[in-house]
């Protein structure tokens, strides 16, 4: 008996935009609709094992590598595919959402990928959902332009051999879109709409310009969820007609969990696997996430004091190169978040060194590349890579055997000899409230004090303020951390951000609204698993 036509899918609570219907296809939202219907189940088993899980690390504040799939570790044979041409040098990435000028200026940037966000860097509005899709077709068809209209500056494509090879990102497993639902009413989950779309209309336009549909996956937080977009992949090629394989993605191991599975989540992707990349925020938040039952012993510092060279940050990312290199893999380093001051040429002197030496440190230690925010880091992090490599394209030939990780190395919080620290504090609430205000109103990648933040920021910013007070953490001032005085810097910073914009533009601001979500999700005794979802139900 054949499978059962997959129920149509409506479009619900959303105004038409502007040639939706070039993405909106019958054939396209039929395809989306059968990843639904294969494909949604498991995504809710997963998500209900995530709890699970997280439930036992609180009994225990306690991670271990798995020892159901030690056999996968200890099998020196196998190795993921290799890279196809396009590929093959990673040196730079940029990163970025998929508005029509960010498409512009960050294929033309000088990097050799980019990282085309529907995620982090991109608020999920069915604007941005719809049109981020219709830019990158129109790029691969070079019918894309933009002219600024405060500006009066135009963009343009340069020639096909200068720009990045796109690797999209779609959404999480946690997010549903609200404005795609079956025949029961019940959302299509985000990831499978921002992936779906992209593949059904873009997996053969780009085999045929030399490249692929190559994927980041975020927020992976098991070898199974790896599984469960293998399987993803697998029906996908078949259902185009493209060859198995053709896909590749690159994994965030961007979860505490996920670090214990690197080489399991390689195995299950292999054919599809291009590599794994080191994250950095939503790597620190999800340790306060599953560790947050686990005392003094868990609390992190300032955001800004955990840096890269943080012990148990050397262990996770040490054991990413010698892992992604053992099987194959490129192993693509963390983020350079500088936005250049227009302004300030000191601001940007120390902040470029503050670069190169980050950037330096990955190339030696055995990365394949990393990420920037902003197109004038490109050529900062290309020279760092350049004295590495050379002419070779990685260095997958580094095999790190010099490294050697113990589990309880990656969770080693207190071997980093840092506190937190009221103006800690104050940061956290400022960066929090502006960057939530902005993706409410749409806004996904926004620069914050010469940073370039995005939903990651939010999320290990409202999390160091529920860990800190749970936690019973007393500042250097002696203030002990309370929701009261949370509530104080937030109320203050409220007052300064409507004196220094102006009643009217405050006004016009969704201000209010994001105070109080970020009081909501940094307060609450139920600790909410993601900032947006809570923010989701308000993006209008």
């Amino acid at each position: 008996m054949s499978a059962p036509a997959p129920s149509p899918l409506a479009i619900v609570d959303a105004e038409p935009l502007p040639r939706q219907e070039e993405v909106l296809t019958p054939a396209a939202l039929a395809f989306v609709a059968e990843l639904h219907r294969r494909f949604t189940p498991r995504r809710d088993e997963l998500l209900a094992r995530r709890a699970e899980r997280r439930a036992e690390i609180a009994r225990t504040s306690c991670l271990d590598f798995l020892p159901e799939t030690a056999a996968v570790r200890a099998d020196d044979s196998w190795k993921v595919a290799p890279a196809p041409a396009a590929l093959n040098d990673r040196r730079v990435e940029i990163t970025g959402p998929t508005d029509r000028k960010m498409t512009i200026n960050a294929l033309n940037s000088g990097a050799r990928v980019w990282l085309a966000d529907f995620e982090d860097a991109s608020a999920p509005t069915w604007e941005n959902v719809i049109l981020g899709q219709l830019n990158l077709t129109d790029a691969y068809e070079r019918r894309i332009d933009f002219t600024d209209e405060r500006t009066g500056k135009s963009y343009a494509l340069k020639d096909a051999a200068s720009l990045a090879t796109v690797v999209m990102r779609p959404r999480g497993w946690h997010l549903n879109e609200r404005h795609l639902t079956d025949g029961d009413g019940t959302p299509v989950p985000g990831a499978l709409v921002d992936f779906g779309l992209y593949f059904f209309h873009n997996a053969q336009r780009l085999l045929d310009l030399g490249k692929g549909p190559y994927f980041y996956l975020p927020k992976t937080e098991s070898h199974l969820e790896a599984r469960l977009w293998n399987e993803i992949f697998v029906f996908a090629q078949d259902h185009v007609g493209i060859p198995q394989g053709t896909v590749r993605a690159t994994v965030l191991i961007e979860t505490i969990t996920a670090a214990y599975e690197m080489e399991e989540i390689l195995y299950e992707l292999r054919d599809h696997a291009s590599g794994l990349n080191a994250g950095r925020w939503d790597y620190l938040f999800s340790i306060v996430k599953n560790f947050r039952d686990g005392g003094q012993k868990f609390v992190l510092p300032d955001r800004n004091a955990v840096t890269m060279t943080a012990p148990f940050m050397r262990a996770y990312t040490e054991l990413l190169v010698r892992t992604c290199h053992k099987r194959g893999a490129h192993a693509i380093g963390g983020m350079a978040a500088f936005i250049p001051s227009r302004k300030d040429a000191e601001v940007n002197k120390v902040a470029f060194e503050k670069v190169r030496a980050d950037k330096d440190r990955e190339a030696g230690d055995g990365f394949d590349g990393s990420w920037v925010a902003h197109p004038d880091l490109v050529p900062i992090a290309m020279e760092s890579f350049d004295k590495v490599l050379g002419a070779k394209p990685n260095q997958k030939d580094r095999l790190r055997e010099d490294v050697s990780v113990a589990a309880g190395d990656l969770i080693a919080i207190d071997s980093l000899d840092a506190r937190p620290t009221y103006a800690g504090l104050v940061n956290a609430v400022q960066v929090g409230i502006r960057y939530i205000e902005a993706w409410l109103r749409g806004l996904g990648a926004v620069a914050i004090f010469n940073l370039m933040e995005d939903a990651a920021t939010a999320e290990i910013s409202r999390s160091q303020i529920w860990q800190w007070i749970n936690a019973g953490v007393v500042f250097e001032n002696g203030e002990p951390a309370t929701a009261d005085l949370a509530r104080e810097v937030a109320a203050a910073e409220l007052t300064a951000l409507r004196a220094d914009l102006g009643e009217d533009a405050f006004a016009a601001g969704k201000w209010q609204e994001a105070h109080d979500l970020l009081l909501q999700v940094s307060l609450d005794a139920d600790y909410a698993d993601f900032l947006t979802l809570p923010a989701y139900e308000r993006l209008r």
